[in-house]
């Protein structure tokens, strides 16, 4: 029923959930997206840091469900959201809501949309472990068509800070230390990019 609301994205055929690396630090969101069907209602709320994947895995989960996904969720239009909470009960198609923060800190003017929203479950990505960030280090590269030994990776990903953002400022910078003197990331290239973005051999040490 995709009247009931103008979804903000569009499921790309070439993403599947291949695509989605799963650690301790999604896994609780993970397990609760596949088993949907045993939700008290037919909606929830995923909440999760910028850059945590949190946009793939709603698509992934429409695709796979056959249900509706909606981004930036607490700044959509509540008339819209409430009809599509109605809808996902009515025709039993569940409806996952992504937000920056629990559907309690919106600033909802309707007070049947904040009921419901506050009635449908909640589960939060948090910030990557050390096997999330080395599999995204890997995997942003990889995107970029640029080829890293895995002692390079866990060399960078242990010195970053333990962030999503921090992943892709290391991703940048080594795809621009990379570019600037074409040559493939060697370690001594990885140690210029940290330092290009203030990492030096001692900061962080995750490992």
């Amino acid at each position: 029923m995709t009247d009931q609301i103008a979804l903000p994205f569009v499921w790309p055929a070439e993403e599947d959930e291949r695509d989605f690396i799963v650690s301790e630090a999604n896994s609780t969101a993970v397990r609760h997206l596949e088993h949907w069907s045993l939700w008290p209602v037919m909606a929830t709320v995923l909440t999760g840091p910028r850059k945590s994947g949190r946009s793939l895995l709603g698509r992934i989960f429409a695709a796979k469900t056959g249900g509706r996904f909606v981004d930036n969720a607490d700044a959509q239009d509540e008339e819209k959201l409430f009809h599509a909470w109605n809808a996902a009960q009515a025709d039993r198609k569940p409806l996952l809501l992504a937000a920056d923060l629990p559907s309690a800190r919106w600033r909802i003017k309707l007070p049947d949309l904040r009921s419901r929203l506050l009635a449908s479950p909640h589960v939060a990505i948090e910030e990557p472990d050390f096997p999330l960030m080395l599999g995204l280090v890997e995997k942003l590269l990889h995107v970029r068509g640029l080829a890293v030994r895995p002692e390079v990776v866990r060399y960078v990903a242990s010195r970053i800070e333990r962030s999503y953002v921090g992943i892709g400022r290391i991703v940048d910078a080594l795809d621009e230390a990379a570019l600037a003197r074409r040559r493939p990331i060697t370690m001594a290239v990885a140690r210029e990019a940290l330092a290009t973005i203030g990492v030096t051999e001692d900061t962080y040490r995750l490992l």
